[in-house]
């Protein structure tokens, strides 16, 4: 049974954004399966002095172009939004309490929270947004308010983004395969090759 993927995103990432839309059918292709962790990038750049795209001189400019014509390319809808970049923890952490009670539902919030913010523009930096998109696919509202109220899903995250940066994770998106990283929504080609070819 080949391994499965770790793809390592934050809800704020628009190359992140765009390699979601398409992690899930790579894998698939190649009998892998994916395991989706949240991470936040406000605790990695902490640690590796960076600071978003957006904020960084001259790249900034460039970078809003980028986001906009990769999706073109990648044939991912896209609209830029106007509040960015935001905090992504109440997301993250919905995640997770989902994912502890049902794959799919935590899956499907993820995209749903995804194309919120970056094709319908909404604040997903919003508990009530949140809670209103989990709800959507099912959840129970107010136990994942609760939860997200509580102190395990903060730990939780927590050790998520400690055990990913102990794993090399520097930014989103981060991909390993079979303990190969691939960084960023243009390596996607090369993890394919990766995937078809066993390496190379």
């Amino acid at each position: 049974m080949n391994s499965p993927l770790e793809f390592y995103f934050d809800f704020s990432s628009p190359y992140g954004y765009l390699a979601s839309e398409k992690i899930d059918a790579i894998a698939e292709k190649h009998g892998r399966k994916v395991r989706w962790r949240p991470i936040l990038l406000g605790v990695v750049f902490k640690e590796t002095g960076a600071v978003p795209l957006t904020k960084a001189p001259l790249k900034g400019e460039y970078s809003l172009h980028d986001f906009a014509r990769s999706a073109r390319y990648m044939g991912v809808p896209y609209q830029h939004p106007e509040n960015f970049p935001i905090a992504t923890q109440h997301a993250a952490r919905a995640y997770y309490g989902l994912l502890d009670q049902q794959h799919a539902m935590a899956r499907a919030f993820a995209h749903a929270a995804y194309r919120a913010f970056f094709v319908e523009g909404r604040d997903i930096s919003s508990l009530d947004v949140v809670l209103d998109l989990a709800a959507a696919q099912g959840a129970d509202r107010n136990a994942l308010a609760e939860a997200l109220g509580g102190q395990a899903l903060k730990d939780r995250l927590k050790a998520e983004c400690e055990a990913a940066m102990a794993k090399g994770v520097f930014g989103s998106p981060y991909i390993i395969a079979d303990g190969e990283p691939f960084f960023g929504a243009d390596r996607l080609p090369q993890l394919e090759r990766w995937l078809e070819t066993g390496g190379f």
